[in-house]
């Protein structure tokens, strides 16, 4: 396949390795002079889930092909959309005149009602999941990261579903296996909500890498995506359909104090937090403002969220 990563972001680049591995032919668009800026490799030093049950370090350089403009006579199969929600629309605007006939896999949160955030990309090419992946670019520019041997994608609307089986077919061609969602809308709700208790305990520990083996701190996490849960049932999300990706915050401490343990004692756990930087980087601040917002709009108290907002 051809495959366009938008950007080199942390998700685009690890992803964008794996399909060229398989023998996909990849590129990434950057913005103009970014090219330039970034250079062709990327050296990665990543934990990998497909390696066994705790992953595999595995350290590479990934020589990149940057790309910075995109027309729709470029023959794209498959174009994998990665960016932080608060840009999401900005990026769906732009894409939505330059890929021709390409499916478009959106891999990561979504805040609005979906289509709606991808809008004017038409309904019908695009496959909505959520990656297996996190980390963050050192001062030197290497990426540390890990990554899950699944990734997750909506499951097929029908038995024709000709875009899903495209994004399901590049995936595991390399390596990964896939889950279905059969309530995408709703589990990417939920993930913002979980994301909105990390992204909130970190400002209050000093961010996310500072949060490994800290019971405490994890365990704040999941209390703020807790008070959030209501803010998710009064958007008409049935939580019964996603009682295993609840348990962290339904059960708070106890989940906190096994993350804590994994974060010391298992490499992959201990990568997905220590990769990442900046609390207050754009996508944190957003995650937070958005569903602080929301819940204000619904009339959902939400006070731990509303204390730590109101310090920063």
């Amino acid at each position: 396949m051809r495959i366009l990563m938008f950007g080199r972001g942390v998700i685009a680049t690890i992803y964008g390795q794996a399909f060229q591995q398989a023998g996909h032919e990849v590129d990434h668009h950057v913005r103009p002079g970014r090219a330039a800026e970034y250079g062709d490799t990327v050296e990665m030093d990543v934990v990998d889930g497909r390696h066994g049950l705790l992953g595999r370090r595995s350290t590479s350089f990934y020589r990149t092909r940057l790309r910075e403009s995109v027309h729709p006579d470029d023959g794209y199969d498959l174009v994998v959309l990665s960016v932080g929600h608060h840009r999401l629309r900005e990026a769906a605007a732009f894409l939505a005149p330059r890929i021709g006939d390409a499916t478009v896999v959106v891999l990561g949160n979504v805040w609005e009602e979906p289509l709606d955030a991808v809008a004017p990309i038409p309904a019908d090419q695009v496959v909505f999941g959520f990656p297996g992946a996190g980390g963050g670019f050192s001062d030197d520019g290497v990426l540390h990261g890990g990554v899950l041997r699944s990734v997750t994608l909506a499951a097929p609307a029908t038995g024709h579903d000709r875009r899903g089986q495209e994004a399901r077919l590049a995936f595991r061609q390399a390596g990964f296996a896939v889950r279905d969602q059969r309530d995408m809308r709703g589990w990417l709700w939920l993930h913002v909500v979980l994301d909105a208790g990390m992204f909130s305990a970190a400002l209050q520990h000093g961010g996310l890498a500072a949060m490994i083996g800290d019971r405490r701190a994890l365990s704040d996490a999941f209390q703020t995506s807790r008070e959030l849960l209501p803010v998710l049932e009064a958007r008409g999300v049935d939580l019964s359909l996603h009682r295993t990706a609840t348990v962290p915050a339904r059960f708070s401490r106890m989940t906190g104090t096994m993350l804590a343990l994994a974060t010391r004692l298992v490499p992959i756990a201990r990568a997905s937090l220590a990769g990442h930087g900046d609390p207050n980087a754009a996508e944190p601040r957003a995650v937070i403002a958005d569903t602080l917002r929301t819940a204000r709009d619904l009339g959902i108290a939400t006070p731990r969220l509303q204390r730590i907002a109101a310090r920063r």
